[in-house]
């Protein structure tokens, strides 16, 4: 039986990978949507699809409810952020229609607080899943496989470095800058620590990318870590462009947020990034993410394991991409049928992540 996947956001960063992915799969019929009709025909057009591909104009502020009684999806992928902005209006709308909903959601609360509708989504065998991207999938999915290795983990220092030359999306610019020089919370030595975004500005030498800028991040892990890691005693996630000058621009900036100087960089999304376009002659298409977890043996002795995965050839994107596309194949192959609405942990475990980006232009190593 085929399986209609509605992909909000399709032709945009995200969706666009995770359109052309599903596109092959023999048993999902897909149904591309976002506010232009004609670039989701366009994208409909370009993708060798296995099954006939729909296109409609949605705009999910506007009669989502009805629109979705006409499509009759059975799962919907939400791509078209930024979250920190939205509520949970189309989520409750699947609910209420007992859709499968699953987001690329990368705010922190908005992650967090999925659960608040947990019990809504039970009552109508719905699936709800929030946060399906790099953080917190993988980055849970990593502690949990090497914590076996530990007696404790005290500390964990991980992040993510993009490249110049690898698509950009207006949502995910947008996200970053609404936090940028904001003040927020993670765990250091044991207490909840006040640290503001895009500071704490250091570099780190990756083994196959050599030296990157980088800087606070706020995500969903430092509000579902605590909790799900009591242990921890300092969680500290990263984020840096490739290209120093506009990594220290963008450290710039977020003081003049903090100081109150700027109210909030949000707004300057789109110009910003249509100005970073312009120095990608200077990148490169290759990108990375760390994750150094620092602790205990089970003889008591201090123990250290760094995991770094590189992606090239501008197949990062792929990355954050792979909770949704692995998801939405088990769900149409009948193999995740739990209902309720979770943050996106404990779904898809380490070497299944891994194996999945098999095949495109990326590799691990574990030191």
């Amino acid at each position: 039986m085929t399986s209609r996947v509605l992909i909000i956001g399709a032709y945009g960063n995200f969706g666009s990978f995770i359109t052309k992915s599903l596109a092959k799969e023999t048993n999902i019929q897909l149904i591309l949507a976002g506010r232009s009709l004609q670039k989701a025909k366009k994208l409909a057009t370009n993708i060798n699809a296995d099954n006939p591909v729909e296109s409609i104009a949605l705009d999910i502020t506007l009669n989502l409810e009805s629109a979705l009684k006409q499509i009759k999806p059975d799962l919907i992928i939400h791509t078209s952020g930024p979250f920190q902005s939205q509520g949970y209006d189309v989520a409750k709308t699947c609910i209420t229609l007992g859709i499968h909903y699953i987001d690329l959601a990368d705010g922190r609360d908005f992650v967090n607080d999925i659960t608040q509708l947990h019990e809504q989504a039970k009552e109508n065998n719905a699936l709800v899943i929030s946060g399906a991207s790099s953080v917190p999938c993988l980055t849970a999915a990593l502690i949990d496989h090497y914590k076996s290795k530990f007696h404790t983990i005290e500390s964990v220092d991980y992040g993510i470095t993009t490249a110049q030359k690898t698509t950009r999306g207006l949502a995910t610019t947008a996200a970053i800058l609404g936090y940028t020089g904001k003040k927020f919370s993670t765990l250091v030595d044991g207490k909840e620590t006040t640290i503001y975004g895009w500071q704490s500005l250091h570099g780190r030498r990756y083994k196959q990318l050599g030296w990157r800028l980088l800087a606070n991040c706020n995500t969903p892990d430092l509000a579902l870590f605590p909790k799900r890691y009591p242990e921890i005693k300092t969680i500290r996630f990263y984020a840096g462009l490739e290209i120093s000058f506009i990594h220290i621009t963008l450290w710039s900036l977020s003081w003049l947020v903090r100081f109150g100087l700027i109210k909030n960089l949000q707004p300057a999304a789109a110009f910003l990034l249509r100005t970073s376009f312009l120095f990608d002659w200077l990148g490169s298409a290759n990108s990375g993410f760390h994750m150094t977890l620092q602790g205990k043996d089970h003889q008591s002795e201090e123990k250290t394991i760094t995991f770094e995965l590189t992606a090239r050839s501008g197949d990062g994107p792929y990355i954050p991409c792979m909770p949704a596309i692995l998801l939405a194949k088990r769900i149409a192959d009948k193999q995740l049928t739990i209902t309720g609405a979770y943050p996106c942990v404990d779904f898809i475990n380490r070497d299944d992540y891994l194996n999945a980006l098999k095949g495109l232009d990326i590799d691990w190593i574990e030191f």
